[in-house]
């Protein structure tokens, strides 16, 4: 798979910690994104098999008015029940992977960077090349702000999801490389122009030995 693949770099990090600054910018230098959070939208758009899958396995009740899937209720319902979290995991991991597989065989760009949230939670995509952590010292009281703010949930469950991490310990242990978010904007930017540098390095060396 690596050989058919743009150089890779999977992006992760825990609730708030930056990672959309951190794509943002390395897109802005050329790099193509992927992420997995829009994917995981895009395979259960209403009249995908997706949809269909999550339906038959939890029920009409996972639907709005609209017969669009409700998230929220999905949410709430696995959340509270770890078996059926594994259930969901099962439909929806398979058809995250396969379509970020497609995207990143057409993404145009000196290298890729994927965006995956629960990279290690999941443990899908062990072929990228990099691992790349942004990493900030954990304040759970903005991660619960983080969460209800953004997908409109109540205080329990956005303590559930936080609860479901990986510990931040165990999120550097699987990093390859780490930018800190400590030091303001600025720094951040300094940290991925760095990054970024090294990555047009490692693929152009990738590439090379594939040539030759």
């Amino acid at each position: 798979m690596r050989q058919t693949l743009p150089f890779t770099v999977a992006l992760t990090g825990g609730i708030a910690s930056g990672k959309s600054a951190v794509s943002d910018a390395l897109g802005k230098l050329g790099a193509a994104i992927v992420d997995t959070d829009v994917l995981a939208r895009e395979v259960v758009l209403p009249g995908s098999d997706g949809l269909a899958a999550v339906v038959a396995a939890f029920g009409p009740g996972v639907l709005d008015d609209a017969g669009a899937l409700d998230r929220r209720a999905l949410r709430q319902r696995v959340f509270d029940a770890p078996a059926e979290r594994e259930r969901l995991n099962a439909i929806l991991h398979p058809r995250i992977r396969g379509l970020a597989v497609a995207r990143l065989a057409k993404a145009a760009g000196p290298y890729a960077v994927l965006v995956v949230p629960l990279l290690v939670e999941s443990g899908q995509f062990d072929w990228v090349e990099r691992v790349l952590v942004v990493d900030v010292d954990v304040d759970v009281d903005r991660q619960m702000q983080r969460l209800t703010a953004r997908d409109g949930i109540d205080a329990t469950l956005a303590r559930a999801m936080i609860a479901a991490q990986v510990t931040r310990a165990q999120r550097l242990t699987a990093a390859d490389d780490v930018i800190v978010n400590r030091a303001g904007l600025d720094a951040l930017q300094t940290a991925v122009a760095l990054a970024h540098r090294r990555y047009l390095v490692l693929a152009g060396m990738r590439d090379d030995r594939h040539e030759s």
